[in-house]
């Protein structure tokens, strides 16, 4: 007889429970997150024959382990959990073997409406943990930053102004040899031009126009205490992103040989005008996956990057909503790909200003164009064929037409 597994996963502990052909539970246990439990865990469904085992999270330790044994896996979404769980109970109570067996439930009944996991190459899922690490750093950059700048306004806002980004690797130098009014007293054009020489820097501004910011800025009227206590977290915040800095740059470098080593990399690379722009195709890449059969239609690829909007039907009602569930990794490349290419692409233009005339906001006109992108993508994707703007029908068609 066929039977199903569910498994509930938690940090300390993990309640599987398998249940029969006909729904009768077989067996419910309790596992640890170690070495030993996990292993028993796999025994356990092996020994049981268990056919298929379903899961909230569709990657992990223990996903990969029960995939290595042979085991189906087929990934729930939460939202899709917490949908079932009140076919299974009256009383509204929930635990974590509940939850298991419904999750067990789902795979013996919902197949028709659920998918087994196909994982990507190891390719892929290297560069998937290399660019979602390097966006885990980015935003801690963004977060410290921001408290840099916030500390510099309540008391030197003209460092801020130097440079046209406080977090710029010069502009932490800046901050680190001079981080308070006091330090830059005696700072002249002459002085900063050797600054700027010995850390090069390549900007099209002179000394005289950067220490013109830094003089026109307005002046704080702080107390000695507390100029003294700022400038001591101005070089915190500044010794602290001085490697976050430098770690995203070395990320972004390795992301750039990845990609160019991956299989599909040149399909996606592809897609940008700036071939150094490697960082947001290998994040489509990576989000994408490589398994073709994934998505066998391109709305299914829209929906996932949450391009597709959610139809809303009641009666006479029909609204479109946004969609939440989705790869928000996904979504926010589609984005950044859609806001690029309107600004030299005469098609990606033409579906944005045209969002944009029927009374769209920005956001809203990206997630149009991103639409009109996967489907180009998805094409590309399983022709496995870099995108060529001289087959792209509907750029060609619109050139012609602009003469």
């Amino acid at each position: 007889m066929e039977k199903t597994a569910g498994i509930d996963l938690a940090s300390e502990e993990h309640r599987l429970v398998v249940v029969e052909q006909d729904g009768r539970r077989l067996d419910e246990r309790c596992y640890s997150h170690s070495e030993e439990g996990i292993a028993a865990l796999v025994r356990r469904l092996l020994e049981l024959g268990v056919q298929r085992v379903a899961i909230e999270r569709p990657n992990g330790l223990v996903v990969d382990r029960l995939l290595t044994a042979g085991i189906v896996v087929v990934p729930v979404h939460p939202n899709q959990l917490a949908a079932a769980r009140d076919r299974y109970r009256s009383g509204g109570g929930k635990s974590d073997g509940f939850d298991a067996y419904v999750l067990a439930e789902l795979a013996r009944t919902d197949m028709h409406r659920l998918t087994t996991l196909q994982p990507d190459s190891d390719e892929t899922r290297a560069l998937r943990a290399l660019t979602r690490a390097r966006e885990d750093l980015v935003e801690q950059r963004v977060a410290l930053a921001n408290q840099l700048r916030a500390q510099l306004d309540c008391f030197w806002p003209g460092a801020s102004r130097v440079f046209a980004d406080v977090d710029s690797p010069i502009g932490l130098a800046f901050l680190e040899r001079y981080p308070c009014p006091e330090d830059a007293r005696s700072l002249g054009a002459k002085r900063l031009a050797g600054f700027l020489a010995r850390h090069g820097y390549s900007g099209r501004r002179s000394p005289a126009e950067l220490l013109a910011r830094l003089r026109e800025a307005p002046r704080s009227k702080v107390g000695p205490l507390e100029c003294e206590a700022r400038r001591t977290v101005v070089l915190a915040l500044v010794a602290t992103l001085k490697p976050l800095v430098e770690q995203t740059r070395l990320l972004s470098s390795q992301i750039a040989g990845a990609l160019t080593a991956h299989p599909d990399g040149q399909i996606f690379r592809s897609l940008f005008r700036d071939p150094k722009s490697v960082v947001t195709a290998a994040e489509l890449l990576s989000e994408i996956g490589d398994r073709r059969e994934r998505h066998a239609t391109s709305s299914s690829l829209e929906a996932i990057a949450g391009q597709a909007p959610v139809a809303v039907e009641s009666g006479k009602k029909k609204v479109a909503t946004f969609r939440w569930a989705c790869n928000k990794n996904l979504r926010s490349a589609v984005s950044v790909l859609a806001d690029s290419s309107r600004k030299h692409n005469p098609w990606a233009n033409d579906i944005y200003q045209r969002a944009r005339a029927r009374g769209h906001d920005h956001p809203h006109a990206l997630r149009i164009l991103g639409r009109a992108w996967l489907r180009i993508i998805w094409r590309i994707w399983h022709d496995h064929t870099p995108y060529d703007p001289a087959r792209h029908g509907n750029l060609n068609r619109l050139l012609t037409t602009q003469g």
